[in-house]
């Protein structure tokens, strides 16, 4: 048998092909979409999947704003953060983070960050995660290429 046919082919920065997708997020389930916004970041889809290596595409969400959560989360979720201070503690429903400027990007980001990797390779991940609450965005000069998520597992 010859066993130089059969070599493990690892990408790395040099060698990863990174594309530019578009997702349009609208009616989408906000934990499903960003589990496959995760798999995409991290470049589970292509072939070449290296673990500890960038080979994931930049995304690219559109129409964020008409995202939704099953059940009764949007009402009854609850996101914490802390100021820093004695007493600081803060608590958000999704409906309260819509409100805000930018609620609907802190929703989603916060819930890709969860389903990446911590550490170096998961935080310049993130990186490659862009989000438009409207139909317009700003990277028309990547030639990115539209896909439906649905298509994905």
């Amino acid at each position: 048998m010859n066993t130089l046919s059969y070599k493990t082919i690892s990408a790395n920065k040099e060698t990863a092909k990174k594309e530019w997708v578009v997702l349009d997020a609208s009616d989408q389930i906000v934990g499903r979409l960003c589990s496959k916004v995760a798999k995409l970041l991290r470049g589970k889809y292509k072939p070449n999947f290296t673990p500890h290596v960038d080979c994931g595409d930049n995304v690219i969400i559109i129409n964020a704003a008409k995202v939704v959560f099953s059940g009764k989360k949007e009402t009854d979720k609850v996101y914490t953060r802390y100021t820093g201070y004695p007493g600081g503690q803060r608590f958000n429903s999704p409906a309260q983070l819509r409100k805000q400027k930018d609620g609907v990007e802190k929703i989603l980001r916060h819930a890709v960050k969860g389903m990446l990797p911590k550490g170096p390779l998961g935080r310049s991940l993130m990186n490659n995660l862009y989000i438009y609450e409207g139909t317009e965005h700003k990277h028309e000069a990547q030639k990115p290429r539209t896909i439906d998520i649905n298509q994905y597992k």
